[in-house]
């Protein structure tokens, strides 16, 4: 039966390594979706230190949109699992792909908004369709002040909706602070 597991929290919480150790006991193959680019030397020493936390069990696949595409992709097809690291940097090289900035049109940010919650809709269908489990990791960024600029109040929005429309999708919810996960979901209340 196929799974949502949202892991959300701040910066250094330990979401990976939560969002690792949820599939770590599985003995199928797990497709490694990573959405960074090692653009420089501190992105390649985080990618460095994740990949040496997994065994030959997990396969890669690098990419931050098209996620539809998977569907043809072989490891796709034989992982019984899926985690993806991270919405947060999805979004991040979105921006840069689109060159949006302080200076551009609201409407803009919307289109990139509504592309990627295709796209990231489109990963979810694909999942349960093929009775896969996803483990999808994000950063929690709303809880600090509200930036100053345009492009980074629209990175917290944008980030914020895809997070509530995920969220919303999820079986489980983990928030991670301090390297410990707690299921949130199962807190919810009615309102």
């Amino acid at each position: 039966m196929s799974e949502i597991i949202l892991v959300t929290g701040g910066a250094r919480s330990g979401k990976s390594t939560i969002a690792e150790k949820i599939l770590l006991g599985k003995k199928e193959d797990i497709l490694y979706i990573a959405t960074s680019i090692a653009f420089d030397e501190e992105m390649v020493d985080r990618i460095k230190k994740h990949q040496e936390r997994r065994d030959e069990r997990w396969k890669l696949a690098e990419t931050y949109k098209d996620f539809h595409k998977l569907v043809d992709n072989d490891d796709f097809k034989k992982c019984k699992y899926i985690l993806l690291d991270c919405i947060t940097v999805m979004l991040s090289n979105r921006l840069f792909d689109k060159r949006l900035g302080n200076e551009t049109d609201l409407d803009e940010y919307d289109v990139l908004e509504s592309e990627i919650l295709e796209d990231i809709e489109n990963l979810l269908k694909i999942s349960r369709e093929n009775d896969k489990t996803i483990v999808i990791v994000t950063n929690e960024l709303g809880m600090g002040i509200v930036p100053i600029d345009r492009i980074s109040r629209m990175y917290r929005d944008i980030a914020g909706r895809i997070n509530q429309n995920i969220a919303s999708q999820a079986d489980k919810v983990i928030l991670a602070v301090s390297g410990i996960g707690v299921d949130i979901k199962k807190l919810e209340i009615d309102a």
